[in-house]
């Protein structure tokens, strides 16, 4: 995939982030589904935030203020990246990335501008890229050494497994 065709799929799955928020009740939105888990809140809270930390990254990479290196992805970031899902087992946020992105319960309209911000990054950060150096790595906390153009795919990646969660969580409040 281009780097122009995952940008248009990133935009599609933030309309679809968006398009869901008006769709979710108020009164469930920030309230834990039935059999646990994450709330849809929790949910906009993640992804949104990882998605502009990984952006950073992708920065980063592409202003090449990272060291050159040959070190590459883990075995998880080469299967996320070859197969553009993540593995079919439960994979928990790693701790450190917990303690600087933690999932809180926010507010819809935290929500409706945490994906503004987000679109806007993922716009300014796309442009950049094919200029970026394929060596220039910075470091994902499961993943490994990932380049500007595998953050990118990491965005896209990772948007559309959290909308899956959304679905997830949808299911349960309708069988609760």
């Amino acid at each position: 995939m281009t780097i122009e065709a995952e940008h248009r799929a990133i935009e599609a799955a933030l309309d679809i982030y968006r398009s869901r928020l008006d769709a979710i009740p108020d009164n469930q939105f920030d309230m834990t589904p039935p059999g646990g888990g994450w709330s849809y809140a929790e949910v906009y809270s993640h992804i949104m935030q990882a998605d502009l930390s990984s952006s950073i990254a992708l920065e980063k990479c592409t202003l090449n203020s990272c060291k050159p290196t040959t070190k590459g992805r883990t075995l998880i970031g080469l299967f996320v990246l070859t197969f553009q899902r993540f593995p079919p087992f439960k994979v928990k946020v790693p701790k450190a990335v917990a303690a600087i992105i933690p999932a809180k319960k926010i507010s819809k309209e935290e929500a409706k501008n945490l994906i503004v911000k987000c679109r806007k990054r993922v716009n300014d950060v796309a442009g950049l890229i094919h200029d970026s150096s394929v060596h220039c790595r910075y470091k994902h906390a499961r993943m490994g050494m990932l380049n500007a153009r595998q953050w990118f795919k990491f965005i896209l990646i990772h948007s559309n497994h959290h909308i899956k969660q959304l679905n997830r969580i949808e299911k349960k409040f309708r069988a609760g």
